[in-house]
């Protein structure tokens, strides 16, 4: 049974209060208790500008443009994570535009804190091996997304 997870959280822009922050945490947090994981978990998000995340997408995505989240999986396409006894399993990193993330959240007709969680909860999605490349899984992981943030109380 699970007795440890940690979200690291760093706002690499300033902009992202600290409220704001541990929402995203504990909506984070929600998601690792929703899928029921047997072992200790470790997550990483970081909040930047367009320039860093334009960067990370050029250099890992080969895409030479902004985007809202990007996750780095450090176990991806390993049927059994490697968990050594007393350590978490490192999931991986979200990246998330803040710049983004104000634009969609005004486009969408939302709040901030709702796309960030938004975004966040994507994010983790990926790193635990969903993908929305078909439109049946791509129906399937908005499903999880809203069901994730309904339970946290983040409705649309």
């Amino acid at each position: 049974m699970m007795e440890y997870k940690q979200v690291g959280l760093i706002d690499e822009t300033n902009e992202v209060s600290e409220e704001l922050m541990n929402l995203v945490g504990d909506v984070i947090d929600t998601a690792i208790d929703h899928h029921k994981f047997d072992h200790d978990i470790e997550v990483s998000i970081t909040f930047v500008n367009d320039q860093q995340i334009q960067e990370l997408n050029r250099d890992y995505r080969g895409k030479d443009q902004p985007t809202d989240v990007l996750s780095f999986a450090l176990n991806e396409g390993e049927d059994d994570p490697v968990v050594m006894e007393g350590m978490p399993e490192l999931l991986g990193d979200i990246i998330i535009s803040v710049p983004r993330a104000i634009e969609q959240a005004d486009d969408y007709g939302h709040d901030l804190k709702r796309e960030l969680c938004f975004l966040a909860v994507h994010g983790f999605l990926h790193l635990i091996g969903h993908d929305h490349d078909t439109e049946e899984r791509e129906r399937e992981m908005f499903q999880l997304q809203e069901d994730i943030l309904k339970k946290h109380g983040i409705q649309k």
